[in-house]
Formats: structure tokens, C-alpha cells, sequence
């Protein structure tokens, strides 16, 4: 557990996926941990969507989605958490963009820039990827002031591969969740 965080709460964008073993549980799992950790908590959730593997195609289809997170952490210290949250869901990392038990990518962080051999904000693909833009879009607020609800509008406008990607399911946030993130 990371002992040091900031002061303030902090909006955070996250993408998750998942195509091995039950997908739809291990994203609800991942997203119960995300809500259970006491400097995060989960605002709102994607619909998620099936989507066909980009890469390394010879794999199973992805459940897809995105969450809005408020976050007392720093960008870094949020990345380590969400690695942690892998590591306990089973995420093995054998072939690049390869089969996995769960992914989960910080997208955006409160306008934050980083380019480190780490971690990169916002992410360096999110605008190419329509698995990743149309759950985004489902929680972006319109007007949100940093500019990110018209980055992943235009994108979607413009990106070709939006037909490998179909609606699975709603999903209500909370789920039977205690924690409120205050």
C-alpha cells in the first residue's frame, strides 16, 4: 500500500479489458478493488462492449469499458495501484497486446502530461483506439474543461474499426458498493 498521496482529489480516467476466464466478472472485480482502496473511488462507469483483439489478433474477443475514478493519489502512485489490481486478478504478461486476465491503462489524470519510461499522460494511444474512445465516451461529461470530451468526440468522428466493436451490456455504478470516496 502507498503511504504518501496528495492532498486533493484528483479526476482520473481509466480503460479496462479482459478476454480470458469469466471477463464481465474479473471487470466488476477490478472495478469493486479500484472502489474498495481508500484514496479512490469509482464516479462512473462505461456500458461494456465486445471487441474484437487489435495486435496480436489470434485471441479471444475483449469486454471493454471505462471508469471515472476520483483519485487522492499522484498519477504514478494511481499506475501502481492499478498494476497492483492486475497482479491479484491474475494479469500475466507473456506477448505483447497478447490473451489476458485484465488490463487496466491510465488514460487521463486532471489534465496531468507525463513522459516517463513509466508512465505516459495522457496515454499515447487512447485517440487511435475506438475500444478505448467509445466507453470513454459514454462518461465524459460535455464541457468537461480540460478539453478531453471534445479530444475523444473528434477521434470517434474520424476512426475507422468502430464495427468490431458491439454493446454487451450497461453497467450500474455502484454495485452493491459501500464506499462512497469521501
Amino acid at each position: 500500500m502507498i503511504a504518501h498521496s496528495t492532498s486533493e482529489f484528483s479526476e482520473a480516467y481509466i480503460a479496462l479489458g479482459a478476454n480470458l476466464g469469466d471477463r464481465e466478472q474479473t471487470l466488476l472485480e477490478a472495478l469493486s478493488l479500484l472502489d474498495e482502496h481508500p484514496h479512490i473511488s469509482v464516479l462512473r462507469c462505461s456500458a461494456l462492449y465486445e471487441t474484437e483483439p487489435v495486435g496480436y489478433v489470434d485471441q479471444p474477443a475483449f469486454l471493454n469499458m471505462a471508469v471515472a475514478v476520483k483519485a487522492m493519489l499522484t498519477p504514478e502512485q494511481l499506475l501502481t495501484e492499478l498494476l497492483d489490481i492486475e497482479n491479484r486478478l491474475g494479469r500475466v504478461r507473456d506477448i505483447r497486446w497478447g490473451p489476458r486476465t485484465v488490463d487496466l491503462d491510465l488514460l487521463w489524470m486532471h489534465g496531468e502530461t507525463r513522459d516517463t519510461e513509466l508512465l505516459q499522460l495522457p496515454h499515447p494511444r487512447m485517440g487511435e483506439r475506438a475500444f478505448v474512445l467509445v466507453p470513454l465516451s459514454d462518461i465524459v461529461p460535455k464541457g468537461e474543461e480540460s478539453g478531453l470530451y471534445t479530444f475523444v468526440h473528434s477521434s470517434l468522428s474520424v476512426l475507422d474499426g468502430k464495427d468490431g466493436i458491439q454493446l454487451w451490456k450497461t453497467c450500474n455504478w455502484p454495485i452493491e458498493s459501500g464506499h462512497s470516496g469521501s
